[in-house]
């Protein structure tokens, strides 16, 4: 399997651990976190998206102009526009960027962010909006003559949009709700999880591929794994670095608990859920996936970690690849630091690894 491997790229440094720095759009910020991950061999960078947050996709446009090669993967959320609009935007993406860009479609939320926004659609009813709406977007994409869409969501008429995707545009999908996976099996190139174990990542993508058989794209459904990787030179320098990281976060967190918009982390989504019942089973699983951070932020997002020396996580990551995963997405607690040392250290030992294990031009060793 071809590796992938997915940095972030925010407006402004912080994190759970690190209070915010500069403006809430720090250009110079925006610019050394972009091309530190080009350089440092990430294939693609996320740019998230969030109702307190600029927006994802003016942000890629910015970064475009800043790179040459990195990929941009612009998270969205289906809903808040027609999908024929969205598609011409993200078409126009592509083609300013030399055929950079993807899409990670996001149909749920943490702590009311949909609500923020308007979309007070139930569970069920947002992903059956979701399935409909990446069905008009990939005609925008692929008709050459104009089409009509009645649905129970949209309606469209003689739509031929001129401006395409340099090629195929990806659909990266998250969600672990079973009517998540449903879409998910349907539509998507890349399906998304957060770091959990081992098992568990298993079961997932046998889940996946099961349901993806129904479409016949078992073999077309790739998967990706986000995790937030803790170096040290040494294994105890690594853990009292996650410690550190951890002290930081709850006073951070404890600052920041007055905001209402912080008191319902993991009770908004399923994937959220699994990350907090993980936490409270134990700190560390398979030796070194760490939860704490997870625990702390009510499974918020990409909580959980792996922590070791770098060529133990490189190991952590090949365990993973060997059940299926094949794209990891990589960010730190101090971005711009870690997303240095990620491409130093990091990136490369999972590359040579992977190499080893698949031998020659990929061919997998017996």
């Amino acid at each position: 399997m071809p590796l992938e491997f997915i940095g972030l790229i925010g407006p402004q440094e912080a994190s759970e651990s690190q209070a915010p720095r500069g403006p809430q759009v720090d250009l110079p910020f925006i610019k050394a976190f972009a091309q530190a991950q080009e350089y440092g061999g990430f294939d693609k960078a996320l740019l998230a998206v969030n109702t307190s947050a600029p927006d994802s996709l003016i942000l890629a446009t910015y970064v475009a102009a800043l790179t040459e090669r990195i990929g941009l993967l612009v998270a969205h959320r289906p809903g808040f526009q027609a999908p024929t609009f969205a598609a011409r935007q993200f078409a126009t993406l592509d083609q300013l960027s030399g055929g950079r860009a993807s899409i990670n479609v996001i149909t749920g939320g943490d702590s009311g962010d949909l609500q923020r926004d308007g979309d007070f659609l139930d569970k069920d009813a947002r992903y059956a909006r979701t399935d409909e709406y990446l069905q008009v977007l990939r005609n925008t994409w692929t008709q050459t003559e104009p089409f009509d869409h009645h649905g129970a969501h949209y309606q469209v008429e003689d739509n031929l949009t001129l401006v395409k995707p340099v090629g195929h545009l990806p659909i990266y999908f998250s969600g672990a709700s079973p009517a998540a996976v449903e879409v998910a099996a349907k539509h998507a190139d890349v399906y998304m999880m957060w770091g959990e174990p081992l098992e568990q990542v298993r079961e997932r993508i046998a889940q996946v591929r099961k349901a993806a058989a129904r479409y016949g794209r078992e073999k077309h459904i790739r998967f990706s794994l986000s995790l937030r990787p803790i170096l040290g030179a040494t294994e105890e320098q690594a853990w009292h670095r996650a410690e550190r990281i951890l002290e930081d976060a709850k006073q951070r967190i404890g600052i920041r608990q007055g905001n209402r918009r912080e008191k319902n982390f993991g009770k908004s989504n399923i994937g959220s859920q699994r990350l907090v019942e993980l936490a409270g089973q134990r700190k560390v699983h398979d030796t070194r996936l760490w939860t704490e951070i997870a625990a702390l932020g009510g499974g918020a997002g990409n909580s959980t970690s792996l922590v070791g020396t770098a060529e133990q996580v490189a190991q952590a990551a090949l365990a993973y690849y060997e059940l299926g995963v094949s794209t990891f997405l990589f960010r730190g607690f101090d971005q711009l630091r870690d997303a240095v040392e990620y491409g130093q250290e990091l990136i490369p030992r999972i590359r040579q690894l992977v190499a080893q294990r698949d031998g020659v031009g990929g061919q997998k060793r017996a």
